[in-house]
């Protein structure tokens, strides 16, 4: 870590998101579960893309931790995203976002497909996440620019690369080289089917090689077989110095040393889209570790951003929106 001011590194799934708004009898009839990630085939996607073809959609660049860094971009804090794309038009909409985004593009090209998500918003706000993958399968350890993560302050992923060899091995090379070079690793679980898919392998990840875990209660109930998001959270700081599990519409709850802190939630509790909230929660809160402020105040950050991005439909803010998110930061 060579710099006086913050730098995150990210390693994601840059996903081309496309959001429409279904009706719970829609999923039933697809065979999907309500408010989980799946990953599926082009045969499926196929299928999809018939089903939404007369249906309004909003396309926008999304991926979880691509959301986390733009949303730390346009809080001003120095990011780079390492991922995959397709040489393609959505590849090509992919870089120009992150400029617009003041990212720093460390993504890499391939001839395979933009990965997209197919995303159902039901009437409760709940997202129901169909990931194609595609180019960013390919990404892997030989795409890792090692001078980048040791610059950086943090580096940050999610529980989504463990689904493929090449991704897993990619995260692998940069976790040694951030121990080597005391870059602090931040985690975000991300999904409950990782958690069922990859429990133990998680848990041993977290205890060695983690400063900061993310979960929401479901991620943190089937981690520890139990319902009591507080019991969870504090077993979850038993092995991690920093643990936040993320709690609805009754807010958050963070370990941190030893020490709880419950986290009021902040916003609306009838959401408009909830795409992104838990991106944008893990955003507000390394800004918060990145300027060096107190956990709570941390968590307060995470709060107020969470609240004011399922106020509107898409995982990035517009400008008018982080603007208020900001002001609500500094009052």
């Amino acid at each position: 870590m060579g710099n006086d001011k913050a730098l995150v590194y990210g390693i994601g799934n840059t996903l081309i998101d496309i959001i429409t708004s279904v009706e719970y009898e829609d999923l039933e009839k697809l065979n999907l579960s309500k408010g989980i990630m799946q990953l599926i085939d082009s045969n499926f996607r196929e299928q999809l893309v018939e089903f939404m073809k007369d249906k309004t959609k909003v396309y926008s660049c999304g991926g979880s931790c691509p959301n986390t860094m733009l949303a730390l971009s346009m809080l001003g804090v120095d990011t780079i995203l390492a991922g995959k794309v397709g040489n393609d038009e959505f590849g090509k909409n992919y870089h120009k976002n992150l400029i617009k985004f003041n990212t720093k593009d460390e993504l890499i090209d391939c001839d395979q497909a933009t990965g997209s998500s197919i995303i159902f918003d039901t009437p409760d706000s709940e997202r129901t996440m169909n990931t194609y993958l595609c180019a960013n399968r390919l990404f892997n350890e030989n795409d890792i620019n090692e001078e980048s993560i040791k610059k950086a302050s943090y580096f940050y992923f999610t529980g989504y690369m463990w689904d493929t060899e090449n991704q897993k091995n990619a995260i692998k090379k940069a976790l040694k080289i951030s121990k080597e070079n005391n870059t602090k690793v931040v985690f975000d679980i991300a999904d409950p089917f990782a958690v069922a898919r990859y429990k133990n392998i998680f848990l041993d990840l977290i205890e060695n090689e983690i400063d900061v875990v993310f979960a929401n209660k479901e991620e943190a109930r089937i981690m520890f077989e139990t319902d009591d998001p507080v019991e969870n959270c504090i077993k979850l700081g038993k092995i991690c110095e920093t643990a936040i599990v993320k709690n609805g519409i009754k807010g958050s709850i963070i370990s941190y040393k030893g020490k709880i802190y419950n986290i009021p939630v902040h916003g609306s509790v009838n959401p408009v889209d909830t795409t992104g909230a838990g991106d944008v929660y893990a955003a507000g809160f390394i800004y918060g570790l990145c300027n060096n402020l107190s956990i709570e105040e941390c968590g307060r950050i995470a709060s107020i951003l969470a609240g004011e991005i399922i106020s509107q439909v898409g995982a990035q803010f517009t400008d008018k929106n982080m603007q208020k998110a900001i002001d609500l930061i500094n009052n």
